[in-house]
């Protein structure tokens, strides 16, 4: 049986919220996990877009749902963190059925934010791996 994902009171039922913070850096990434998955969509736009998997989200595809979604810090480098979010849900057997084992499908979107801290550090998978354990019994608000 899988393991449960966290008992945060998010403003929806079933998702779980989970942030990581570099002060140093001066970013981070937030990780929303949902409980059983759920039905995604996406409208990208902009001149530069930093995005991971929302091709996956449109509704002629295969995956019908999303079992985390990542929020990162980072620009580009920043949806390294997306891996950390995969093993902590592979490790806990959550993710889209695959004859090979699960594979936890985790859109992402990148802000940003590079030269505001005192070192170049984006968020990579351990960032991501961090958050999803953070999911804690508060939704964090503001600067987190």
């Amino acid at each position: 049986m899988a393991e449960a994902l966290g008992g945060s009171r998010a403003l929806v039922p079933g998702l779980r919220v989970g942030h990581f913070t570099d002060l140093e850096a001066l970013t981070g990434c937030t990780v929303v996990l949902a409980e059983e998955g759920w039905v995604g969509a996406v409208d990208v736009r902009g001149a530069a877009p930093g995005t991971r998997e929302t091709d996956l989200l449109l509704p002629e595809n295969t995956v019908e749902r999303v079992h985390a979604l990542l929020l990162t810090g980072g620009s580009a480098f920043g949806l390294a963190a997306a891996e950390g979010v995969m093993r902590y849900l592979a490790e806990r057997k959550r993710g889209f059925p695959t004859p090979g084992g699960v594979v936890p499908i985790v859109p992402g979107a990148v802000l940003y934010d590079l030269g505001r801290g005192k070192v170049h550090r984006p968020p990579g998978a351990e960032a991501g791996y961090q958050a999803a354990l953070a999911v804690g019994e508060e939704v964090e608000e503001g600067s987190v």
